[in-house]
């Protein structure tokens, strides 16, 4: 087929393919972007901090004048050395793992993507480093064999460098093509490009993706295998500008934290609220909160059931009451206990210690817990721990929304001590508290009411609420997820042979 003829890829029919082996380019393809620019800097961030995101966009100038006047297999060489260079490769794979499957997915072409999963084999063929993606295209698209460039590595450490053949463009795409595929020749080829024309021309049919930035992407809920957990601090995707816009207003950005860090920590709870507003961040409550229990009566303390967003949650519910919640927690990091202006309790793991220390805890007066166990990004909520049930009737549930521009408040990879300063990094975070109405008593488990079919409606009644999905997922399938562990947290106090189980209180 004579590669300047090639057709769009809406003239290719995505019927009967189920037989059919398709082979894709990444960027511009499969992706509606056509540069990598903003997953190297996702990477250069993540692993490195701004310090690296810093060398990579001064790099980044020399890499656009080579790609588009030289070379462009010499303007990703730069990319790589820059972003890669002295890094451990266990973290870059941690990253691709965690971090990038979220920013590719909502990156992802509709028409390019029709195509690819009609087809019953797959193949993508990058000159992206492979470390890079194959972790999303086989763990999200069921990608059954991935092609890209290979870095470098020196004793665990990624030299900058890539291993022969080089960057995989123009010729190298096609001679890595032949070399996988030997003389069978693929049925459709996908590219977007000038130098991915060479491999295309192997297969049957070739299809050019023309750029169109302003299509639509694919929604999430139409991927194989939908994105519910990932890391990483940045929530926009670092384009050029937006790097840079990210590294000057980090040092402003610290300052404004810490200003309302101390704002939180030192005043009087009554007016926080305010003082929060007057320093950019939003609280919206909504319902009727309920008052204070009187300890002269001798009844138990309210117990707040929140969903968990970041590990704030017990703060901003505070600061919507006006008072002092406390609140128990799993894996709160010692600064974040330091710092924060309620009491924290930590739970022990043994689940008779823990239900006799929460009912102290609420004969004292109220209490918060996130009975998910840890934070979730998305729209879902987590299987909720059922013991909650089982120490009170004075149940109020409370849904918990957050909204942040710049930066994540929580974190599964990184120091969670940091947590609470990314979200008041960002230049005016919100959140909104929202009252649920007091669990009726017939609904409780001094009625007969089993504790995980509580658990279950009052996660169901949050999920309405917030129009999230509920799940059965836990703590550590998020932790499996993202960090490549279950989430348990080493306690010196627990013996050493003591197998430990996941607590589903207050954690991130």
């Amino acid at each position: 087929m004579a590669i300047a003829n090639f057709p769009t890829v809406d003239n290719c029919s995505s019927v009967g393919r189920e037989k059919d082996t398709v082979v894709a380019d990444l960027d511009g393809t499969l992706l509606r972007g056509r540069s990598s620019f903003p997953y190297f800097a996702l990477i250069a961030f993540e692993v490195g901090g701004v310090l690296r995101l810093l060398f990579l966009l001064l790099c980044s100038p020399l890499a656009g004048i080579l790609y588009y006047f030289f070379s462009e297999a010499a303007g990703i060489q730069v990319l790589i050395f820059a972003t890669f260079v002295g890094m451990k490769v266990s973290d870059i794979e941690s990253v691709a793992r965690a971090v990038l499957p979220k920013f590719y997915s909502t990156d992802l072409h509709p028409e390019s993507y029709r195509v690819y999963t009609s087809c019953g084999k797959r193949c993508v063929l990058t000159a992206n480093p492979r470390i890079m993606v194959e972790s999303f295209l086989k763990g999200f698209l069921e990608t059954d064999l991935v092609l890209g460039t290979e870095i470098g590595t020196f004793k665990g450490r990624a030299t900058g460098f890539v291993l022969k053949p080089g960057v995989l463009v123009g010729e190298n795409k096609a001679n890595a093509l032949r070399k996988a595929f030997g003389e069978v020749q693929p049925e459709i080829g996908l590219g977007d490009r000038h130098t991915d024309f060479p491999f295309m021309a192997l297969c049957k049919e070739g299809y050019v993706v023309p750029p169109k930035p302003e299509v639509e992407a694919v929604k999430n809920d139409k991927l194989p295998k939908p994105i519910i957990f990932h890391d990483g601090r940045l929530v926009q995707k670092p384009t050029p500008l937006m790097a840079l816009i990210t590294i000057i207003w980090i040092p402003i950005g610290l300052i404004l934290a810490i200003m309302r860090v101390a704002a939180g920590a030192l005043l009087p709870m009554p007016i926080v609220y305010y003082a929060f507003w007057a320093l950019g961040v939003r609280v919206t409550i909504k319902g009727n909160p309920p008052p204070p229990v009187k300890k002269s009566n001798g009844k138990s303390g309210v117990l707040f059931i929140c969903s968990h967003r970041t590990l704030l949650d017990p703060i901003f519910l505070s600061t919507a009451l006006g008072r002092k919640i406390p609140a128990v927690t799993y894996s709160l990091s010692r600064l974040s206990e330091i710092i924060s202006p309620i009491k924290t309790v930590r739970l022990t793991r043994d689940r008779a210690n823990d239900a006799s220390m929460i009912k102290k805890l609420l004969q004292e007066g109220d209490l918060a817990i996130c009975p998910e166990g840890t934070t979730c990004r998305e729209p879902f909520l987590l299987r909720f721990s059922a013991m909650f049930a089982e120490l009170t009737d004075e149940l109020v549930p409370v849904a918990m929304e957050n909204r942040m521009s710049m930066f994540h408040g929580t974190t599964a990879r990184g120091w969670k001590g940091m947590d609470t300063f990314y979200f008041f990094m960002n230049p005016s975070p919100a959140y909104v508290v929202h009252f649920l109405n007091k669990l009726p008593k017939e609904l409780t488990c001094s009625s007969g009411k089993p504790s995980h079919e509580v658990a279950n409606y009052i996660q169901r009644v949050i999920a309405a609420t917030l129009s999230y999905e509920c799940t059965t997922f836990t703590r550590k399938d998020k932790y499996r997820a993202v960090a490549g562990n279950d989430g348990t947290v080493e306690d010196k106090s627990i013996k050493a042979n003591k197998v430990m189980g996941c607590s589903l209180w207050g954690a991130n």
